[in-house]
């Protein structure tokens, strides 16, 4: 998901950047942090996090082995792929965290035979171009023996008109049809789009091994609350912007109450394995940007990414790898990779080893699979 509040506000700054360069530093200097990111250790009480909502409902925890499998695909690949980051400072350490079993880590190429089919958040065809991502992570995992497929959905559009997109995506594919097995990865309101998908079309249980939510809006976010349709305008008037509104109902799908009616009248398939990846980041760890967003999540709960709270994060019945210490842009959006300006100034905390975080997250569900 792309904040619509803070969109605005980065939009704004290009046209600067196009009308003046120094009055564009001037006013993004202002905006950015003083603090250094964190590069020790996050660690939270469980009592922090003790609070049990209805999206931990038959939860299985397992960060011990995730962890273990990150770690040494960090460990790894430091020398080969951007953004290294030491585990412990990638992984958020809840004290209730168990070990892991202590077996090895494959780290070959991967003979599961399995294609990622990656869903972006909000916005994400209005602004991908202008982002221009260096495509790493998608090089690194067909490098390790996985496809890679990214689903053309409409960002503007409701979940249940971009779950018939990846519906259609899956069952069209060369590779869903060869015999390869979907992992269907959704990042922020991509999501909730792949749980409406799999529960809407039942044919996608053969073709599907496994549901990924990265960050995801499970549970919507409060701040859809707050804004109407009209204010995502501004995205559509990105820097090389090509998207439609479609059928309009984006924010409608991000409503608390919206996906937890949705919740409440439909069953995932129980043939399928479902995964949740949280973001946790230390307050030092956010974007400058990000900050107004953050603090206004905090009023409820000051335990948020800067777009979702942490217990919204959640697929009931998952099996929960971790929380990330990065805020909710870094995880999926290369910003400070490709725009350097603004990565130092109002994105200065963006830096995420994502393309070692896929891969772990896949070698996880390779292992679980394979039982």
């Amino acid at each position: 998901m792309i904040d619509w509040l803070c969109s605005c506000a980065v939009a704004g700054i290009l046209r600067s950047l196009q009308a003046s360069n120094i009055v564009a530093i001037s006013v993004i200097a202002t905006l950015s942090s003083c603090s250094a990111p964190t590069t020790r250790q996050f660690f939270v009480e469980a009592s922090a996090i003790d609070k049990v909502p209805d999206s931990l409902v038959a939860v299985e925890d397992g960060r011990g082995r995730f962890r273990e499998i990150f770690c040494s695909v960090l460990e790894a690949r430091q020398s080969e792929l951007p953004d290294y980051k030491n585990c412990d400072v990638a992984l958020t350490l809840v004290a209730d965290e168990k070990a892991g079993s202590g077996a090895p880590v494959y780290l070959a190429p991967s003979k599961s035979n399995l294609t990622v089919y990656f869903v972006p958040g909000i916005g994400w065809d209005c602004f991908s171009q202008w982002l221009a991502p260096p495509k790493t992570a998608v090089k690194h995992i067909r490098q390790l023996g996985y496809g890679f497929e990214a689903v053309p959905i409409e960002s503007l559009s409701s979940s249940s008109r971009n779950a018939r997109i990846i519906r259609d995506t899956v069952m069209r594919s060369p590779k869903s049809e060869a015999g390869s097995r979907a992992v269907l990865v959704g990042y922020s309101k991509g999501a909730p789009d792949i749980l409406e998908a799999v529960a809407t079309y039942p044919e996608l249980a053969s073709r599907v091994a496994a549901v990924v939510s990265v960050a995801g809006a499970i549970w919507g976010s409060p701040l859809a609350e707050d804004v109407a349709f009209a204010n995502l305008a501004p995205i559509r008037n990105w820097p090389g912007a090509k998207c439609a509104v479609g059928d309009g109902g984006g924010l409608e799908s991000l409503l608390p109450g919206e996906r937890a009616e949705w919740m409440a009248e439909n069953q995932l398939p129980t043939q399928i394995q479902y995964y949740s990846v949280a973001a946790l980041p230390h307050p030092d760890n956010i974007s400058a940007i990000l900050r107004p967003s953050y603090a206004k999540l905090s009023k409820s709960d000051r335990r948020n990414d800067s777009q979702v709270l942490l217990f919204d994060q959640f697929i009931p019945g998952s099996t929960f790898l971790g929380y990330l210490n990065a805020d909710h842009w870094a995880l999926a959006l290369p910003i400070e990779r490709s725009h350097r300006l603004i990565g130092k100034t109002i994105v200065n905390r963006n830096s995420y080893p994502r393309e070692a975080l896929l891969e772990a997250i896949l070698r996880n569900v390779e292992e679980d699979i394979a039982k």
